[in-house]
């Protein structure tokens, strides 16, 4: 499946450290705050454990939000979209 993850952490480092865990599952930084990619069912649950035990659940806040490709190819990009800087070509080809 394909996912978003969003977050909002107070932290600075439990933020990079939930960014490291999102680079470590396979997803791409799209934005300071977000990442795409494919995920496979055990890799969503790993990942929301990982992120689980860090975060400050009276703080923050991450959603994962699921989507199939055809969803994705629906998306609007308005504006930059992305930051060139951090998107790879795995990204653009999710859309294109």
């Amino acid at each position: 499946m394909i996912a978003w993850v969003v977050y909002d952490i107070e932290k600075d480092k439990t933020r990079s450290q939930v960014a490291k865990i999102c680079k470590q599952a396979g997803l791409y930084r799209v934005q300071y705050s977000v990442f795409l990619g494919t995920l496979e069912p055990d890799q969503k649950d790993t990942l929301e454990l990982q992120v689980s035990e860090l975060i400050n659940h009276e703080k923050d806040s991450v959603y994962i939000f699921p989507m199939s490709k055809s969803e994705l190819q629906q998306t609007s990009l308005l504006g930059q979209a992305f930051d060139k800087k951090l998107v790879t070509d795995a990204v653009q080809a999710l859309f294109f």
